[in-house]
């Protein structure tokens, strides 16, 4: 088989799955719904009921699912270059946990001093979060040569992060603020379709500027020396690597809360199915696998024990941390 006809043959695998799974997390639920209520009018009230159930509640989370697993695993492959190691990613580094500490903190502001928090504040919030932590790994990266190490530092970093947000959320007196513990575990309950505009508003554009990277990346993963021989400015593009990770976990973390190791998972068994790691090929099937998996653990954590609803980051974790488990073996035997 050449290698044109597996990549044709793995994206439309690939865009089936993708579109089977987001029919399938419309339709299931708590309450079954078919699919023909967003396309038909009735004064039934149990039609208007399963239509406002499919319009209002399960179409914006299974979109708001769709953009951010993509995003994520964006975000994840990004940094597993940026670092080149194959474990890096927004949740084990920390940057996710940082990202979720000063929304929360933003949240409990804008709570108790009265003042309407909307989707700007939020993510913006996110994103100097995302930012701050970045900044600290970096920092580190400087001092711990080790890339082992680093890693260890950033899993410490998000465990520090997560102790002051657990902190923050508990000792909280407002109702709405103590809410917050859902948000901080991961979840995609409560979407509404404002929030699907502005997340596509920030992901589409990200993701067409990663896209855009796929050359000077090529270069990059055969060594910085090779790509500055190719005339990438090394110092311009790492800054690019580090904005666009950043900004695509901080829209994640901004809506979902922290979602576990999918942006470690997803690159790998794209690369793995495509086996090719050039960009052009693996940046588009990426994106399409995260909001694959995260739809499918979306729908898991929704159905399994109906109507108990389990937090995203829980199904996550079941799944891909067996992956990062493979890739350190892996990466030791070789």
């Amino acid at each position: 088989m050449t290698k044109n006809k597996r990549y044709i043959i793995c994206f439309s695998a690939l865009i089936i799955l993708y579109l089977l799974l987001i029919f399938l997390n419309l339709t299931n639920g708590s309450t079954d719904s078919g699919i023909e209520y967003l396309f038909t009018k009735t004064d039934n009230a149990e039609d208007l009921t399963a239509r406002n159930i499919i319009m209002n509640i399960r179409l914006p989370r299974t979109l708001a699912a769709a953009i951010l697993g993509g995003a994520l695993a964006i975000s994840g492959f990004l940094l597993q270059n940026f670092f080149s190691n194959p474990i890096a990613g927004p949740f084990v580094l920390g940057i996710s946990s940082g990202a979720k500490l000063i929304v929360a903190l933003t949240m409990i502001f804008t709570l108790t001093h009265g003042i309407a928090s909307n989707s700007f504040i939020t993510v913006t919030a996110s994103v100097t979060g995302s930012m701050m932590s970045m900044g600290f790994i970096l920092l580190l990266s400087g001092k711990i040569k080790n890339i082992s190490m680093l890693i260890i530092a950033g899993v410490m970093t998000g465990y520090i992060c997560n102790a002051v947000t657990e902190l923050a959320v508990t000792f909280a007196d407002d109702s709405n603020i103590v809410n917050l513990h859902n948000w901080s575990v991961g979840t995609f309950s409560g979407t509404d379709m404002e929030e699907v505009y502005f997340m596509s508003a920030v992901v589409i554009p990200c993701v067409f500027f990663t896209f855009m990277l796929s050359k000077p990346l090529s270069a990059f993963q055969l060594g910085e020396g090779y790509a500055e021989s190719m005339g990438v400015n090394i110092k311009l593009f790492r800054f690019e690597m580090i904005l666009l990770s950043s900004i695509l976990s901080a829209c994640v973390t901004a809506f979902a809360g922290p979602v576990s190791f999918l942006g470690v998972a997803v690159p790998h068994i794209i690369k793995g199915v495509f086996r090719t790691a050039k960009p052009i090929i693996i940046i588009p099937a990426v994106f399409i696998g995260g909001g694959a998996m995260c739809l499918f653990c979306d729908l898991t954590a929704r159905t399994v024990f109906a109507p108990t609803e389990l937090s995203i980051s829980t199904v996550t974790a079941i799944f891909g941390a067996p992956v990062v488990i493979f890739i350190m073996i892996k990466r030791k035997r070789g």
